[in-house]
């Protein structure tokens, strides 16, 4: 897999990897995924030691532990010239909380704020930053998008992904009614608004199955495992994959959500 891009007139970036909790945890492939896409796009990709962003402790009301966590983070990659997240979420938590985290410290708010400005989500990474307007990668299928609302609502992920997946070789894209709303997963949100977020991700899975695709992207774990969960449950035709899979070239393997009955792909 290759891509089309502009060459960097300078040494390649050395880019950290910020792989999240849930892709460590549960798809480790889209982290593998992810570093195919940058190490192509002309940088060197690194994996520091590292740890949860702090996200869950930032949402729950504890900040102290989500200052302790973001410390944490932000030593780790204190030597990289960019951060990348495959997860507009923790990109969020990464490029908007931290510095508001230490606003009120004269100490760390420099160090906080000098971190965020390193910190892109992947497709915006790809295509804002390095100028990738193509990826090589085949993917036969129609396909549908969810925008999570961290990565489109706090960092303006949209036209990023839409734009990579373009150029893959026999995707169609067919967008979803409502495609930027949210799916009931909200981190969080869901464990303390359990039968909220079940009518949400209803009306989401709805939406999906309703464009006849056989293939759901997203960008965020956290909303494919929900998305994928209820499609489950229902026995439901459609596959559920985060999108840096398909744009790597990499999803030859189980989906995060299998079709019942897929049929032959060409």
């Amino acid at each position: 897999m290759s891509t089309t891009k502009n060459e960097p007139s300078a040494a390649r970036p050395r880019v950290g990897l910020f792989v999240t909790c849930l892709v460590d945890l549960f798809r480790p492939s889209v982290g593998f995924a992810a570093a195919k896409l940058v190490s192509d796009a002309g940088c060197e990709v690194l994996v520091p030691e590292q740890t949860c962003c702090g996200q869950p402790a930032y949402n729950f009301g504890d900040r102290e532990t989500a200052k302790v966590l973001a410390l944490q983070v932000i030593e780790a990659f204190a030597a990289y010239d960019f951060i990348v997240v495959p997860s507009g979420s923790c990109a969020g938590m990464l490029a908007k909380h931290y510095p508001a985290l230490f606003a009120d410290d004269p100490n760390l708010a420099g160090k906080a704020n000098a971190f965020a400005a390193k910190v892109h989500e992947l497709a915006s990474f790809l295509t804002d930053v390095m100028d990738v307007t193509t990826v090589d990668a085949e993917f036969t299928a129609q396909v549908t998008y969810h925008d999570s609302c961290s990565g489109l609502r706090e960092l303006g992920i949209a036209a990023q992904p839409r734009k990579l997946l373009a150029s893959v070789r026999g995707l169609e894209l067919v967008e979803m009614p409502e495609h930027d709303i949210c799916c009931g997963f909200g981190g969080t949100f869901a464990v303390k608004y359990g039968e909220i977020s079940a009518a949400i991700v209803d009306k989401k899975v709805a939406n999906a199955e309703a464009t006849g695709a056989r293939v759901l992207l997203a960008g965020d774990l956290g909303c494919l495992m929900n998305m994928a969960g209820k499609l489950t449950r229902d026995g439901a035709l459609i596959e559920v994959r985060h999108f840096a899979e398909v744009l790597a070239g990499m999803a030859d393997q189980p989906a995060i959500c299998v079709a019942q009955n897929p049929g032959s792909r060409k």
